[in-house]
């Protein structure tokens, strides 16, 4: 087990410089213009995969990083440059993940490859986990899936929704109810392969922040998909549902789904992405401060400005201890036992919704303006507060672990 450290070795160092270098050179410039789009940035995707960002190689090795800090390094870079790209490059890692924690070596092997594509025609993957009627209620999800035995077939009905690359990914994975009467525990997820009858994009959502990034429903209308498209296998599934048959029926111990095992794991990772357009606002508001002059001098020799530039400067250093100290507790299988994990996106999503604001407002009447890119970063970290779990649910979680109540 590696031991906690704040320091990066050589090795990380290197990757966050390359990581910074194609942020600023790459991503920054293009980053106004796909936001007034709001279209997937192919190109700066292709980009990234040709210099092996975008690549399940890359992703890996920072998956496994022993000491936790890859990830969380590489997301803080890359949101630096800008949300909506960065997200565009990375949203892919969510349905990776999501195959990570459920599926077999085989499934791994199999369907984490065909999600990125290569350098030459690179594709994206989507995870669809969220419904018009269930989104923090995971316990309310409709969208079904029914076993056809003689087929060794999963039929697939229902709609999702918010689903980042939702219908135009090359692979999505679908979590689904196989069994109603557990709840949340009677769910699981299925890999639903490249153009796979049944599967449609609905309605492509027109966003706030994040514009870079495409988000939109999907549909699933009898879609059918082969009984090894399960993650984890029947098997598996057939046991954990039995053992949350027996816990009902003793009022025992909750299972955890499959839907909140994918969150679990990448909820640092979000704090992250906080922690880095948080840290771009800031770095521009103190830039604006050092150089812009008001009655003779720089508006930072004011106190109510460089008040707020020690807040800000505070916050998100605060923000980074708690991601990174959540982050190594996960790759080192460390028991979230107060709830760290939320704490690191909760406090993160907050800071840098609170950094951006304060960031707009030193800039004053410009920071309002497209001129310059704090009202983008103001924009696009609103979602922080919302997407893999909002921050009440956040809170929800925190406390019901500190008081030793199951979370449903």
């Amino acid at each position: 087990m590696a031991e906690f450290t704040m320091e990066l070795n050589d090795e990380q160092k290197e990757v966050r410089d390359w990581l910074h270098g194609f942020a600023a050179d790459v991503i920054r410039p293009a980053a106004a213009e796909w936001d007034e789009r709001e279209e997937t940035p192919w190109p700066v995707i292709q980009e990234a995969a040709k210099v092996g960002i975008y690549s399940l190689d890359f992703y890996a090795q920072q998956f496994f990083d022993p000491t936790g800090l890859g990830i969380p390094m590489a997301m803080e870079e890359l949101f630096w440059g800008d949300a909506g790209i960065a997200l565009s490059i990375v949203g892919t890692g969510l349905a990776a993940v999501g195959v990570l924690a459920n599926g077999t070596e085989e499934q791994i092997g199999t369907w984490i490859p065909q999600m990125y594509g290569d350098q030459n025609d690179v594709k994206v993957a989507a995870f669809c986990s969220s419904e018009p009627d269930a989104g923090s209620d995971v316990a309310s999800m409709r969208t079904r899936a029914v076993y056809d035995e003689a087929k060794d077939e999963w039929v697939i009905n229902g709609t999702k929704t918010w689903a980042t690359n939702g219908g135009i990914a090359n692979v999505h994975v679908v979590v689904a109810v196989v069994d109603p009467e557990l709840g949340s525990k009677g769910h699981a997820s299925f890999i639903v392969p490249p153009g796979t009858p049944g599967l449609t994009q609905g309605q492509k959502f027109k966003k706030h922040g994040i514009r870079a990034s495409h988000t939109a429903e999907v549909v699933l209308d009898g879609v059918r998909v082969p009984g090894s498209c399960l993650l984890g296998g029947k098997e598996k599934l057939d046991e954990r549902l039995a053992r949350a048959r027996e816990k009902a029926k003793a009022g025992g111990e909750r299972v955890k789904n499959a839907a909140m095992a994918t969150f679990e794991a990448s909820r640092p990772a979000v704090g992250a992405m906080a922690v880095g357009t948080a840290r771009a606002a800031y770095e521009v508001a103190l830039e604006y401060a050092t150089t812009r002059e008001q009655f003779g001098r720089p508006i930072i020799d004011n106190q109510g400005v460089a008040f707020q530039l020690a807040d800000m400067r505070t916050q998100i250093d605060a923000a980074r201890l708690l991601v990174w100290r959540a982050s190594w507790m996960a790759v080192n299988n460390r028991p979230f036992t107060a709830a760290e994990g939320s704490m690191s996106k909760l406090f993160a999503s907050e800071t840098a919704k609170k950094v951006t604001a304060q960031a707009i407002q030193i800039l004053g009447g410009n920071g309002y303006t497209r001129e310059y890119p704090v009202e983008r970063m103001h924009r696009d970290s609103a979602i922080y507060t919302i997407f893999e779990g909002t921050s009440e649910i956040q809170r929800l979680v925190i406390s019901r672990t500190l008081a030793g109540m199951p979370i449903r």
